[in-house]
């Protein structure tokens, strides 16, 4: 795929895999969007932080000076516009939604951005799910981005699979947690991608460990870590381990992610050297 690509197909006669996905036509973007990448943030289960990763890379990619957007395919469990501090309801025309801005100016748009009351459950089928996903993609007027990271539901069932399918994704980050279930969470995460042919940018361990306020001596809550190994095993790189900071929940609590220090950042520039 060309580094200037816009994944505007209709004005670009390259063959790449843009246009493929398993035999599957891309879905369109809409006419006002022009996005450079598309990172898709995965797990084979749930639970492992998402939405936390999908948030800090982000901003820790914003922080970098490039144009940043979220689209939250966690259709069921958004909490993507809670983290960024948004509250507003998405401007709308007669053919395009405008995705809300945090104040650091992130794009984001998320289906509880849309619904009167947030805090009811989203109680839609599979199919009615993944097209609402694949509307974030047509019908969102993004504008200019430089890189749009997808907070994808867990497992491996009907919305990632549209994404897969119906989005341009350059590449994946595998969320995953020090257990002993980790095996199983990054080989589901891995097989789905090497069965969509999307390339996989690494691994990020969430909950890695506790640092002690007193001593600063590491506290491994869940025990020894072993996604060195695993990512071994399947030649990728661990791109981050995350701690659990009380400081990093509560400022997502009080939707104020991107006043995170610096140093609890992942490094962006780990993935974006990878596209």
């Amino acid at each position: 795929m060309s580094e200037e690509c816009t994944h505007n197909c209709e004005s670009c006669s390259a063959d790449c895999s843009s246009r493929s996905g398993g035999g599957i036509e891309k879905a369109m973007p809409h006419y006002m969007s022009s996005i450079k990448k598309v990172i898709g943030i995965v797990s084979g289960k749930g639970g492992v932080g998402k939405s936390l990763v999908t948030s800090l890379m982000a901003v820790s990619t914003r922080h970098k000076g490039f144009k940043t957007a979220v689209l939250d395919a966690d259709i069921t469990g958004p909490s993507i516009p809670r983290i960024f501090g948004i509250n507003e309801t998405p401007m709308t025309t007669e053919d395009s939604i405008f995705p809300c801005e945090s104040m650091a100016g992130t794009k984001v748009m998320s289906i509880n951005l849309l619904m009167e009351n947030a805090n009811e459950p989203v109680v839609w089928r599979g199919p009615v799910i993944a097209g609402a996903v694949t509307q974030f993609w047509t019908d969102v007027a993004w504008g200019e981005v430089d890189y749009m990271y997808v907070d994808m539901p867990p497992g491996t069932g009907d919305v990632p699979l549209t994404v897969f399918q119906s989005l341009p994704v350059d590449g994946i980050i595998v969320v995953t947690t020090p257990q002993d279930m980790v095996k199983m969470i990054v080989n589901k995460a891995v097989r789905m991608a090497e069965m969509m042919n999307i390339p996989i940018l690494g691994i990020v361990e969430n909950m890695s460990y506790i640092k002690c306020p007193d001593c600063g001596k590491e506290i491994k809550l869940f025990g020894e870590s072993h996604v060195e190994e695993i990512a071994a095993e399947h030649n990728l790189e661990v791109l981050a381990r995350l701690p659990i900071a009380p400081e990093v929940a509560e400022l997502c609590d009080k939707g104020e992610i991107e006043e995170i220090p610096a140093g609890l950042l992942p490094d962006a520039d780990i993935v974006l050297k990878k596209l």
